[in-house]
């Protein structure tokens, strides 16, 4: 089961900025909906084993994740269960994969953000309730939290020098999330730029 959207739930709103203006949007506070990429989620008591079969490493404790080959992350959200992402040929095979015993999918129709850049820790501290200052990104750490009143998913990690994070909610507060998020970091000096500014 493939939870990946046709069409983003913010794709309607996310308009991107002029091509020239994106870079000094990024180095300041970029925002990208990638909402889009194919993505699969699990649970449950076999859930550890199962992915293990499958060739998949496991995070070694909960709220963490891991980078997986070909690109994709799959983050631990508790002990037994997993959020899956990455290319559609990473994910249509998982998906498509028998379940052993003890494994049920969990639908993941999330809206999914990239935010990032050298204003970024403004605005977390104006719309979330933790601290991520203190977060070491080389532990890969995943956080379950509230932002601007919706509960999020974030993964906090640095890129090119400068701090970046994903941010998974359920799509249906993408819209919201995305014009509180967005008019914050026009605030900031940034916008809606193309998410491969962030690679």
């Amino acid at each position: 089961m493939i939870s990946a959207l046709a069409v983003s739930p913010v794709a309607e709103i996310a308009t991107l900025l002029a091509p020239a203006a994106q870079p000094a949007a990024v180095a300041r506070l970029g925002i990208a909906d990638v909402s889009a990429t194919a993505r699969y989620g699990c649970k449950g008591p076999g859930t550890v084993a199962w992915l293990e079969s499958l060739g998949l490493p496991v995070p070694p404790q909960p709220n963490s994740w891991l980078p997986l080959d070909g690109g994709g992350l799959i983050a631990r959200l508790g002990f037994t269960e997993f959020l899956i992402e990455g290319p559609d040929a990473l994910i249509a095979p998982l998906a498509s994969a028998p379940r052993a015993a003890g494994v049920y999918p969990v639908l993941r129709q999330d809206a999914a953000l990239i935010l990032g850049g050298a204003r970024l820790d403004e605005l977390l501290r104006q719309t979330c309730n933790v601290n991520f200052r203190p977060l070491d990104p080389a532990t890969r750490p995943v956080v379950l939290t509230s932002m601007v009143g919706v509960g999020v998913t974030v993964i906090p990690e640095l890129r090119n020098g400068q701090p970046f994070v994903r941010v998974w909610c359920d799509g249906t507060y993408g819209h919201y999330l995305w014009e509180t998020l967005l008019g914050i970091a026009v605030e900031l000096g940034g916008g809606n730029v193309a998410a491969h500014h962030f690679n």
